[in-house]
């Protein structure tokens, strides 16, 4: 087994306190910036289309993956405490929540701009999206958060710093879910990269937002199996609310992936 006992916490002055999730988080939109300005002017796209683009994905992704997590996993604590929403440095943000904040804000961005589509630009936006899931489950586990159940394989990690296990529960063994999660994430980024490099200029517009689609939540649905449950009215459940809310994002996906296979078929 790995004793996982590092602190999130990275240095504290005075008030302040710097913690890895915070950093890892904030390097996702750095990273994601540097990559579809690439990507902008490869293809003739304008820095205000850029510039507005980040403020529309920042609100987006905070404001859908804050509200996800309020509305999915804790709907009864946070309607009878509203002003709670709005503490996100106490931790709770969902990635289900933020697709759709994703979805929401990439709509907003484009409907006013002619020189860019919808699929268009989710297909460049999945990418980065990739990338910033590798981030933010990296930091899940220097928060020592969204554990996995216990297991005796050799790999399995003790996390002494989780705050949402009991000081016995810390001394078990779990799968490291969150690591499970940012290798894959990872190789999708790089897969999805390379597609997009190779050739962005003869696919069907949708297609690589179909593979996102297909790949992250596909895999999300397997790795819940062997994650504890976010929340108490999960216990009751068949799949949990992770694994439901994935399955439409799934059939999405490949219906995507499917039809743009198709138009592309009937135009060569």
């Amino acid at each position: 087994m790995i004793e996982w006992n590092v602190s999130p916490e990275i240095v504290t002055i005075g008030p302040l306190v710097l913690r890895w999730y915070g950093l890892l988080f904030a390097s996702s939109f750095i990273f994601g910036y540097k990559i579809v300005d690439t990507m902008f002017k490869r293809e003739g796209k304008t820095e205000k289309d850029l510039n507005d683009l980040v403020w529309y994905m920042v609100l987006g992704t905070v404001i859908g993956a804050r509200l996800g997590h309020c509305i999915f996993y804790n709907p009864e604590f946070y309607l009878t405490n509203p002003l709670e929403i709005l503490k996100i440095y106490r931790g709770g943000l969902a990635s289900h929540g933020a697709a759709v904040g994703i979805l929401s804000a990439i709509y907003l961005f484009v409907r006013n701009r002619s020189n860019i589509t919808y699929l268009w630009m989710m297909d460049r936006i999945v990418i980065v999206v990739a990338l910033a899931a590798f981030f933010i489950r990296t930091g899940n586990l220097f928060n020592s958060e969204i554990v996995g159940t216990p297991t005796n394989l050799p790999w399995g990690f003790v996390f002494l710093q989780s705050s949402s296990l009991s000081d016995v529960d810390k001394l078990i063994p779990r799968h490291p879910a969150q690591v499970y999660e940012a290798i894959i994430y990872l190789a999708i980024f790089i897969g999805l990269y390379w597609l997009y490099k190779k050739k962005y200029k003869v696919l069907q517009d949708g297609f690589l937002f179909g593979i996102f689609m297909a790949s992250v939540f596909g895999f999300r649905f397997i790795v819940e199996f062997v994650k504890e449950n976010q929340t108490y009215f999960e216990d009751e459940m068949s799949l949990n609310m992770g694994q439901w809310l994935s399955i439409p994002l799934v059939l999405a996906g490949l219906y995507l992936m499917y039809t743009k296979r198709k138009m592309k078929n009937n135009t060569t």
